[in-house]
């Protein structure tokens, strides 16, 4: 029995690979450096920092996702702008408890410390040159579409899906099954690419084959990996 687009009628045989699915944040954008984070708040609420209370502030920042891991587990912050920013303050008040000025600040600057990749375009220009299909999925309770945008990725990927707009997070199947959807092409015929196995990995079910890059530091993420993924099977399936 063949798939679907969102193969949910069942199993058939990995096809070549005509779409990619991406995950957005640490996949195609750098969550950014927690020490120009930190500088870029401070400049617009100045407040004093001890050594070692910046230290420690830095040190909850780097890791502040995957705190929301933890107090979040169901991404309910993904839904929505509000949900978001709640979820955000509230790690801050649970763990350096900083001033709420400063707390603000973080938040409003935050998206201007992601920056795209530099391996980013390039891999889906390439992508689309190769004629294959690509939709940008994220879990996403920011407006991420400003990123896309100033980083210029949104010229290059045929389609997006985000959790808020959609009202699913990964790793729930229906938001696979969404993105699927709108490259209008079976599971079988599909890569996904992401960082997180958990949340990733949540379109395996659909028979979707996932390939997962842990989040890196620096400016290139390794994404040549997933052309050289693609190109192989594809040739090998003539």
């Amino acid at each position: 029995m063949s798939n679907g687009p969102g193969g949910a009628h069942g199993w058939s045989t990995p096809g070549p690979i005509r779409g990619v699915i991406f995950d957005v944040h640490s996949t195609l954008v750098d969550q950014g450096d927690a020490t120009a984070w930190l500088d870029a708040a401070l400049a617009v609420a100045p407040h004093p920092l001890s050594e070692a209370e910046r230290a420690a502030l830095l040190g909850f920042l780097d890791r502040i996702w995957e705190g929301a891991r933890v107090s979040d587990p169901e991404s309910s912050r993904d839904l929505s702008f509000e949900a978001h920013a709640r979820v955000f303050h509230g790690l801050l008040d649970a763990g350096p408890g900083v001033d709420r000025a400063l707390g603000d600040a973080l938040y409003d600057v935050m998206l201007d410390t992601w920056h795209a990749y530099d391996d980013a375009v390039p891999t889906l220009r390439a992508l689309r040159g190769a004629g294959i299909g690509t939709c940008l999925l994220s879990n996403a309770g920011v407006p991420i579409r400003t990123v896309l945008d100033r980083d210029g990725l949104t010229p290059w990927c045929d389609e997006i899906v985000l959790s808020y707009e959609v009202g699913f997070v990964k790793p729930d199947p229906r938001i696979f099954e969404a993105s699927l959807a709108a490259l209008d092409l079976p599971a079988s015929d599909v890569l996904m690419v992401g960082d997180n196995a958990n949340d990733d990995g949540g379109g395996t079910h659909l028979g979707l084959r996932t390939l997962i890059l842990p989040r890196t530091s620096g400016p290139v993420h390794g994404l040549d990996a997933v052309l050289a993924l693609v190109e192989g099977v594809n040739a090998r399936r003539g």
